[in-house]
C-alpha cells in the first residue's frame, strides 16, 4: 500500500460514510479524501467537503445539488450531480479506494463502475451483490478488488486469509436477533417504528436497522456471502448470537472453526478494508473478556423472522429473484417507516411481490433496472390494494 491513498466515499453522510471519515482522520498522512457524495444531506456534505478539503463531490438530488454547488464551487470544489456524477467519482483514475456506502439499489452502478475501473472497493453496499452479484463478479476481471465492510463478511474474509479455498466446508453468519428475539409472536402486529429502530447492539441507519429487526438484513447478507466467497447455498447458515461479539465463523473440512471476534464497532471492518492486508492501530478497544462471561448461540426462529427464509428461497431461485426481493423490501421498509404498513406487513408484501413479478434467468444491467422498477411499482400497488381492502 502506497504512503498516501486517495479515497472516494460514496454515501459519505450516512452511518458508514461518517465512520469512514473518522477512521481516515486518524491517519491524515496515509489517507486523502479526494471525493465524497450524498443524495440529499446538503448541510453535512458541505461541512465534510470543507473539513476534508475534497476536490470533488457528487449529489443525487437536484435541489440539493444547487445548494451544494453554490456553497462549494466558489471554493474550487468540482460539484457533480446524478448518476453521471457518481460514475465520475467511482471511476476516477486518481482514486485508489472507493468506499461503496450508498444504501440500496442506488449503489449498484457506482460499485460496478469502480470495479471496472480497477479500484479497490471497500464494499458496504450489500445490495450491489444481492441484485447483480453475477455482474459484479464478471467485472472483477478488469482488475478491481472487493473487500467487504459488513462486519459479518469482513469476519469471514479475515478467517479465510491464508486458507486454501477447498478447505472451507461452510460459513456461519451471526445475527444479533435484533430487538424482537424474545418478543411474543402474537404481538408483532403491534410493533411500532420506534421499537423497531431501537437496535440493542449496533448504531445504523434507519433502513438497515429495520432490516435487522425483520432479519431481512441477514437474508441479504446470505446472498452477498454467496457471491463474495463462492460457496454453495447449503454451505451458508445463520446463527443468532445476541452479544454481537462473534461477528461470523468459517467451518473447515477438518472439523475446525475459525471465528473473528471484537466489540460491535463498524470502524474495525472499515479500517481493515482500507488497510488490508495490514492491520493498523485503532481507537477501538479490544474486548474485555471478563465483561462477557457467556457467549450464546441459537437457531433463528423462522416464525418470528420469515424474511430470512424468503431471502434463502430467492437465492435458490436465482436469476432476477434476489433483485425483486431487494426492491420489494426497500419499498416495504419505507412504507413501514411512513406508518403505511405494519411490521408483519413487510414480509407479506415482499413475498407477494416475488410471486407477482416474472422471473428472468440471466438479467443484464438494463434488465435489472426494468425489474427493479417493476418490483417497486408492484409493491406500491399491492400495498395500496391491501390498505384499501382492510
Amino acid at each position: 500500500m502506497s504512503q498516501s491513498q486517495q479515497i472516494a466515499i460514496l454515501g459519505s453522510t450516512g452511518s458508514i460514510g461518517t465512520q469512514t471519515l473518522q477512521v481516515v482522520a486518524q491517519y491524515p498522512e496515509r489517507f486523502v479524501v479526494r471525493s465524497i457524495s450524498s443524495n440529499t444531506n446538503a448541510e453535512l456534505l458541505i461541512r465534510q467537503a470543507i473539513e476534508n478539503d475534497v476536490a470533488r463531490v457528487a449529489v443525487g438530488d437536484e435541489s440539493t445539488y444547487r445548494t451544494v454547488r453554490d456553497a462549494l464551487a466558489p471554493r474550487g470544489v468540482e460539484v457533480l450531480s446524478g448518476e453521471h456524477g457518481l460514475s465520475a467519482l467511482s471511476s476516477d483514475p486518481d482514486v485508489d479506494v472507493v468506499v461503496g456506502a450508498i444504501v440500496g439499489y442506488a449503489g449498484l452502478r457506482p460499485v460496478l463502475d469502480a470495479v471496472r475501473a480497477g479500484h479497490r472497493v471497500a464494499l458496504a453496499n450489500k445490495e450491489a451483490l444481492v441484485v447483480a452479484g453475477h455482474l459484479v463478479r464478471q467485472s472483477l476481471g478488469s482488475g478491481g478488488e472487493l473487500i467487504p465492510v459488513d462486519s459479518e463478511h469482513s469476519a469471514i474474509f479475515q478467517c479465510i486469509q491464508g486458507e486454501a479455498g477447498e478447505s472451507v466446508d461452510g460459513i456461519v453468519l451471526t445475527a444479533s436477533g435484533g430487538p424482537f428475539r424474545e418478543r411474543e409472536i402474537h404481538t408483532f402486529d403491534e410493533i411500532t417504528k420506534a421499537e423497531a429502530l431501537a437496535h440493542p447492539n449496533w448504531e445504523m441507519g434507519a433502513k438497515i436497522t429495520i432490516d435487522s429487526a425483520t432479519m431481512m438484513n441477514k437474508g441479504l447478507e446470505v446472498i452477498e456471502a454467496f457471491w463474495l466467497f463462492g460457496v454453495g447455498v447449503d454451505s451458508i447458515s445463520v446463527v443468532v448470537h445476541p452479544q454481537s461479539i462473534v461477528h461470523s465463523m468459517v467451518n473447515f473440512r477438518d472439523g475446525s472453526t475459525k471465528a473473528q471476534l471484537g466489540l460491535p464497532d463498524m470502524r474495525v471492518p472499515i479500517q481493515y478494508a482500507l488497510t488490508y492486508p495490514d492491520r493498523w492501530p485503532s481507537e477501538v478497544p479490544a474486548v474485555a473478556w471478563s465483561d462477557y462471561p457467556m457467549l450464546t448461540f441459537e437457531a433463528p426462529d423462522k416464525r418470528r423472522f420469515p424474511c430470512l427464509g424468503i431471502a434463502f428461497d430467492a437465492l435458490r431461485a436465482g436469476g432476477s429473484a434476489p433483485a425483486v426481493l431487494n426492491a420489494a423490501n426497500e419499498v416495504a421498509v419505507r412504507l413501514f417507516l411512513e406508518d403505511r404498513i405494519g411490521f408483519t406487513g413487510i414480509a407479506i408484501l415482499v413475498e407477494s411481490v416475488l410471486a407477482a413479478v416474472g422471473h428472468v434467468n440471466e438479467p443484464g444491467i438494463d434488465d435489472l433496472a426494468d425489474i427493479d422498477r417493476e418490483a417497486r411499482a408492484r409493491a406500491l400497488e399491492l400495498a395500496s390494494y391491501t390498505a384499501h381492502s382492510t
